[in-house]
Order: structure tokens, then C-alpha cells, then sequence
């Protein structure tokens, strides 16, 4: 059964790359070009993964658990995270897929953030780790708190995004001049033409929903997560051990499959090797990476849209120190060398790392 993390997180990683769907780019937006179309993307997912997971709940096919809010690795985690998703040019999944796409520093930067989360969790980084989460409150939801039903929450969620959707659409299209068309039908559609972030964020939506039952069918009891799975990948491969191959294992795996076919057969892989500032920038943020996101308890795709969705206060808090913790450091690496009107909305924190640091240079 655990065959279908690695079937769902191939699609998952074709859908990321083709819709470049960049989650440090929609948070570094915000600051840089004041612009929230990619972060009102990110929360589209939320709002529609929301849905899905309290209509699952409330069919008894899953049984989502929340625990106590350690408060001080969450704050501490998520401005860490945010910081170095920045210094890295992706956060989790952004990593995993533009490493599919050949980016080398992205490889650095994955292969740091995953042995980081090994180091947090199971290694040599373990006890600071449980110390730091080990400092608890009693919160676990919002809905829980305020005694209400949480579809009260869904429906201001799904209302606010709704506004916030409808926002961009009422904005003029700009114009952008293209090249002929070289594929017709379903290849153009899938393969060349550009996707409107707001279908590629209800397609990931749907793909989070899914998660819930068919990991839950393998006997782990959560949606869509990165960073555990990755410290996992990385102790399976050191230690050998089955036990640490599992469903959300097989799901990052997928997301280098589905990346690497959707940039090959789109015209878009080819190894890029970065500068040595790039490669060390690169190599620290993913180390930062997986610090965060294990103090944290998951990182943009575990805590800020999957326990967002679920309404818990691990999932906002770290959502919100997150996007801090971007904006600092988009403060330090790109305004400052660059300006505000020098960066394009959109545009993927790999690439705008890469261009930042040449410019630098």
C-alpha cells in the first residue's frame, strides 16, 4: 500500500514543477513586491485541504490528533525556517522539485535539509530537539478553544480566501507576449502552457485531501509531510532499517520522480551549477532548514497548510513566524542588494537567490 506515497508524490512534484509553485517565493512576495497573488494561492490550498479534512473527520475516515503546543520551538522553529528557506531558494518542496529540475544548489540544499532533520530527530541533535519541544502549553485548536464547530472556521477561511481570489481575478491581465505554440491539446495544457497559480493551488488542494485516507490506509495517521519523511529517507539509507521506509518515505521519493519528469518532458531540466557563494548559501540554509522545521514540528507543507488546515495553533503560530522569519531574511539578501522593483512577482526563490548573488558578485 505504501506504493501509492510514491504514485501521489509523483504527481504531486509533476503538478509543483509545472505549476512552479514556489512557497518561499508567494511568502518572500509579500515584502519585497508588496504583492499576495502567490500567498493567496498558498491559501487556497489551506482552504480547500480544510474542507476536505474536517468532511473526512466527520465521515470517520480519519482521525486527525492533536497534541499540546510547544510554544518556544514553534516560534523559534517557523523564524528559523522562514529565514532559511531564503538562504536555501525553497522550502521543502520547492527544494525537492527544483532539485528534479537539475538545480544543483538545490541539491545542496536537500541534501543538508534532510540530514539536518535526521540530526534533530533520531542523531546527534535529538535531545536539544526534545528539550526545546518539551516546553508545552495547553492549546492544541482554535475551535476548541472558542467552543464552536470547526466548519464555523472553514467557512471564514474559505469566505476570506474567496475575497482574496477574487481580488486578483478582478485585476486587468497583462499582456505577456509568447511564442508560438508547439504542442496541442492535452500536451499543451500539461506541458507548455503556463499554469494560473490559483488552478495549480486547487489541484495541490485536492492532492493534500487525498493524502489523509491513503496514508492512513498504510497505518500513518497524517496528510502530506516533508520533513520527517526526509529524515526517515535519510536513516533508511544509513541504517538500512524497513521500519523507516513508510508511506511519507515513498512521498518524497515521488516528488523527485514527478519533478524530474515534468522538466524533462516540459524542456525545462538541466543541471545548473551554482557559484561558490550560491553552493554556501545553499548548504547553510538547508542545514537551517531542517533545524527549524524539526523544532518547529513540520515545515511549510506540514505545519503552515496542512496543520493550518486542521486549525491548530502549532500550524498558524508557525505559519506567522515563518513569514517573519522570510521577511527578515529577504531584507537581508535581496532588498538590500537589489530593490524592491528588481524582483518579479512569481518568481521562484531559487532563481531569485541565483540572480541575487551574481549580481552581488
Amino acid at each position: 500500500m505504501i506504493i501509492t506515497g510514491l504514485l501521489l508524490g509523483a504527481v504531486l512534484g509533476f503538478v509543483l514543477q509545472r505549476g512552479r509553485f514556489c512557497v518561499t517565493g508567494a511568502f518572500r512576495d509579500v515584502f519585497v513586491t508588496r504583492n499576495t497573488r502567490w500567498l493567496t494561492a498558498f491559501l487556497i490550498v489551506v482552504a480547500v485541504q480544510s474542507v476536505g479534512i474536517f468532511a473526512l473527520v466527520g465521515l470517520g475516515a480519519i482521525h486527525p490528533v492533536t497534541k499540546d503546543l510547544p510554544i518556544l520551538a514553534v516560534i523559534l522553529g517557523g523564524f528559523v525556517f522562514g529565514f532559511a528557506i531564503v538562504m536555501a531558494g525553497g522550502c521543502a518542496t520547492g527544494t525537492y522539485y527544483r532539485a528534479g529540475e537539475g538545480l544543483v544548489g538545490s541539491w545542496l540544499a536537500l541534501i543538508t535539509y534532510a540530514g539536518a532533520s535526521a540530526m534533530m530527530k533520531t542523531g546527534l541533535l535529538k535531545g536539544f530537539n526534545d528539550g526545546v519541544r518539551s516546553v508545552t502549553v495547553p492549546l492544541r485548536s482554535i475551535h476548541e478553544t472558542l467552543g464552536v464547530s470547526p466548519w464555523v472556521l472553514v467557512t471564514v477561511l474559505v469566505a476570506a480566501v474567496g475575497m482574496a481570489a477574487h481580488h486578483h481575478l478582478s485585476k486587468p491581465k497583462r499582456v505577456v507576449a509568447t511564442l508560438p505554440p508547439r504542442r496541442t491539446g492535452l500536451a499543451h495544457l500539461l506541458l507548455e502552457k503556463p499554469w494560473h497559480p490559483f488552478a495549480t493551488a486547487l489541484v495541490i488542494g485536492a492532492i493534500a485531501i487525498a493524502a489523509w485516507p491513503l496514508s492512513t490506509a498504510t497505518g500513518r495517521n497524517d496528510g502530506l509531510g516533508i520533513t520527517t519523511p526526509s529524515s526517515n529517507l535519510v536513516n533508511l539509507l544509513v541504517t538500512g532499517e524497513a521500519t523507516y521506509l513508510d508511506w511519507g518515505t515513498m512521498l518524497v521519493l515521488g516528488l523527485l520522480v514527478g519533478s524530474f519528469i515534468a522538466a524533462k518532458a516540459s524542456g525545462e531540466f538541466r543541471v545548473r551549477v551554482p557559484s561558490a557563494q550560491i553552493a554556501v548559501r545553499s548548504v547553510t540554509g538547508g542545514v537551517l532548514m531542517g533545524v527549524g522545521a524539526s523544532l518547529a514540528g513540520g515545515c511549510t507543507i506540514g505545519n503552515a497548510m496542512v496543520q493550518t488546515a486542521q486549525f491548530t495553533y502549532q500550524g498558524w503560530l508557525a505559519f506567522a513566524f515563518m513569514l517573519l522569519g522570510t521577511g527578515a531574511a529577504a531584507k537581508v539578501f535581496i532588498i538590500g542588494h537589489r530593490g524592491a522593483e528588481q524582483v518579479r512577482p512569481g518568481t521562484s526563490a531559487a532563481e531569485t537567490s541565483e540572480t541575487t548573488v551574481t549580481a552581488g558578485v
